[in-house]
């Protein structure tokens, strides 16, 4: 089962539904590895394995989700498969199976950090709340709650991450996450109008958090401001924060402003690879998407994607 583990965090790493396989090469030295960590698994499990990487890896889910429900049946404990079947629900907002799976992968390993951030994405979009899952989780794991609680404070949470780590005997190292937590909201508290101040003085929008890159970038979209200026803080924000739908969504419209149509497109079919259950958002990419194709002069495509806008 270890070397299970570590093949499936090396797929969560190398192959996420989010990413291309468009470097062969690369798609090589995955499999190459995946082959040495499999070999004590049976011949029909790896080919499924396989298969369901790489239908994922050219983004036909329907058809992965299906590979790795063979591997489900024939070891229906493994928490990698688990896990994989987790983001694919996900991703395609089956979200009360895709919690079912999320935390079956974090009861078989509860000390895996990816499985612990697959569940708050999945609780997340759900619109839920942890408390409603907590009872199915081995919840006196240390570990388990220190990950939690460091998964919510990344994500500006700070009163979720603080209650998950309230009563728990905690090592050094999370006696420093629940300073951290402590202060921060402290510093939330301190400044409540902060953020009503910084969308009007633009030059002193604070970086180091994801709404003082939107505060930002939204400036930029409204003005017709510098695009390369605009392109730059896009890539700086998907650096920091690579999950977030908003941002691949300014890059895409930086660059239409830009006229580079083809890169666009690339990046705003990411950005909806990442959205969920925000219409809003969702919308505003079809749109750039629509003027894309209009520009390359793809017009049927165009139309498609205007067509999506609800």
């Amino acid at each position: 089962m270890k070397n299970l583990i570590l093949m499936g965090l090396l797929v969560g790493v190398c192959s996420t539904p989010m990413q291309s396989f468009a470097q062969e090469n690369q798609e090589l030295d995955v499999e190459q590895s995946a082959e040495v960590f499999l070999e004590e698994y049976s011949d029909t499990f790896q080919e499924n394995f396989f298969e369901g990487l790489k239908q994922m890896g050219i983004r036909n889910y329907d058809r992965a989700i299906t590979y790795f429900l063979e591997c489900k049946r024939l070891q229906p404990q493994n928490t990698v498969v688990s896990f994989e079947l987790a983001k694919f629900h996900l991703y395609d907002k089956q979200f009360v199976v895709a919690q079912e799976y999320a935390v079956e992968a974090l009861n078989g390993e509860p000390e895996n950090y990816w499985y612990a951030e697959t569940l708050v994405d999945v609780v997340d979009a759900r619109k839920s709340v942890l408390e409603e899952v907590k009872e199915e989780l081995p919840w006196d794991n240390v570990v388990l709650r220190g990950n939690l609680a460091e998964i919510y404070f990344l994500k500006e949470d700070y009163v979720t991450a603080k209650s998950i780590l309230k009563g728990l005997k905690t090592s050094k190292k999370y006696q420093y996450l629940e300073h951290k937590i402590t202060d921060s909201i402290a510093k939330q508290q301190e400044k409540p109008t902060t953020v009503i101040v910084s969308r009007k003085a633009e030059n002193t929008t604070d970086l180091s958090s994801i709404d003082g890159y939107k505060v930002k970038i939204e400036g930029l979209l409204a003005s017709a401001g510098n695009h390369d200026e605009l392109l730059r803080l896009t890539e700086d924000a998907i650096e920091r924060f690579p999950s977030q739908p908003y941002f691949y969504y300014a890059q895409g419209a930086a660059f239409n402003l830009l006229n580079k149509y083809t890169d666009a497109i690339d990046i705003l079919v990411t950005a909806l690879d990442y959205v969920i259950d925000d219409i809003p958002l969702e919308n505003n990419i079809y749109k750039e998407l629509a003027t894309s194709y209009m520009a390359t002069n793809n017009t049927s495509k165009a139309n498609m994607y205007l067509s999506k806008i609800k």
